[in-house]
């Protein structure tokens, strides 16, 4: 939950308590081989290996690790993804799921997709 900065900017996680009650509607975006390609993109915010095929996210504030529902807005699909890398760093957008997720999603060739983000609770 450790403070970041990146490109100037800083960003500070929210709680485990606040994420609970995590619900957002916005524009998700993909990434995949090109970042892994990049020095560093192997891994992930936390330490794991980054999959570009796997099921798992980005996003700026919440804690990592945690769950969420990611929902295509246009058309109704919906993904269970593991939030475990920071990002995405371009304005305007909330989410950012790996390329595999995007697949599932219905928005791969597209790019982009408005999705609603909400968090889900696991029981360990």
């Amino acid at each position: 939950r450790a403070p970041y900065v990146v490109n100037g900017k800083k960003y500070v996680p929210m709680s485990v308590e606040k994420a609970e009650n995590y619900r957002e509607r916005g524009i998700a975006s993909w990434y995949g081989y090109e970042t892994r390609n990049k020095p560093g993109g192997h891994m992930t915010a936390n330490g794991e290996a980054f999959d570009p095929n796997g099921l798992n996210a980005a996003h700026k504030y919440l804690p990592l690790p945690t769950h969420v529902k990611v929902t295509n807005f246009d058309n109704g699909r919906s993904i269970l993804l593991r939030v475990n890398d920071r990002g995405p760093f371009v304005e305007g957008r909330i989410i950012d799921l790996s390329a595999g997720a995007a697949k599932r999603l219905g928005f791969y060739e597209k790019g982009t997709a408005t999705v609603v983000v909400e968090t889900i609770p696991v029981e360990g």
